[in-house]
């Protein structure tokens, strides 16, 4: 549906093409693109990267990507298995403590997501067997059960952010400007905050023929994810990390207090859900 509402609305949506090379010139920017064998070259105003994290718009931009990787790997399995069934008032998204570590599951239209970890004495290999998935499934209803695994994968979490979000006629967003911990959702939502204000950017500077706003988008978009975004993130994925049994009781006391009181309640939604740091950007974009 959004692909055509873009394509009524003129925009030029090719599957599967690769951006080959970037050329910026005074007055315009040229893309080389490829498929199949195919060449193409696209001149544009300006570039608006938004091609994740193996971005390479942002090679153009700026080679430092700074920040790290987390020590942990994840691994994901998908399965169709109804836990929602077996744990009354389960969440679609839920993050689970558990005596040796932690789990989520991620609630889709027909599987659910599971986030598993290798045990201590395993290795990713081994926590990627089947026995292992079935055991570490099984450990979330505490039932045996055949379940059907449909995807099995690992993955390790980055937190990164560029150094610069603008270079001349190029511009970034989303997970090819910056990388966090997907523990609360904060990933994809921030990209698209991002994109909210670079598209109003984008007209101001059509508008008064000023690039100032794109150099406004990309300084102040920097600070917010790197405030507001990133540091959250890092909070989400340490909270659930802990294996502490004391600190981990002083955390969900912290998070009892807050949902028993309305105005700690309706000020930690705010800030979790980043509708707070939207509103501060727009306004330090408006300013």
């Amino acid at each position: 549906i959004a692909f055509h509402q873009l394509s009524e609305n003129g925009a030029d949506i090719r599957m599967g093409w690769r951006l080959e090379s970037i050329d910026q010139r005074p007055e315009e920017v040229v893309a080389e693109l490829s498929c199949g064998g195919e060449k193409q070259y696209i001149c544009a105003r300006y570039i608006f990267g938004a091609d994740g994290a193996r971005s390479i718009v942002r090679d153009y931009v700026d080679d430092a990507f700074d920040g790290h990787t987390y020590p942990e790997t994840t691994i994901l399995a998908t399965t169709p298995f109804p836990f929602e069934t077996h744990l009354p008032g389960l969440s679609n998204v839920n993050y689970i403590w558990w005596e040796r570590g932690t789990f989520s599951l991620l609630r889709l239209r027909d599987i659910w997501r599971c986030s598993l970890y290798p045990d201590e004495d395993e290795t990713i290999e081994q926590a990627m067997a089947p026995n292992s998935i079935q055991q570490k499934l099984n450990r979330i209803i505490s039932q045996e059960q055949d379940y059907k695994v449909g995807e099995v994968r690992p993955y390790r979490v980055h937190m990164r952010l560029a150094q610069n979000f603008r270079k001349d006629r190029l511009l970034l967003a989303g997970d090819a400007a910056h990388l966090n911990s997907p523990s609360g959702g904060m990933g994809m939502n921030g990209g698209i905050h991002d994109a909210f204000a670079l598209t109003a950017a984008l007209k101001k500077t059509f508008d008064t023929s000023s690039d100032e706003p794109l150099d406004r988008y990309a300084s102040v978009r920097r600070e917010i994810v790197g405030a507001e975004i990133l540091s959250q993130a890092d909070r989400n994925r340490g909270r659930m990390q802990e294996k502490n049994p004391a600190a981990r009781r002083k955390v969900f006391e912290d998070l009892k207090r807050k949902a028993e009181t309305p105005a700690l309640a309706h000020a930690h939604l705010m800030k979790t859900s980043m509708i707070e740091g939207l509103r501060r950007s727009e306004a330090m974009l408006d300013a």
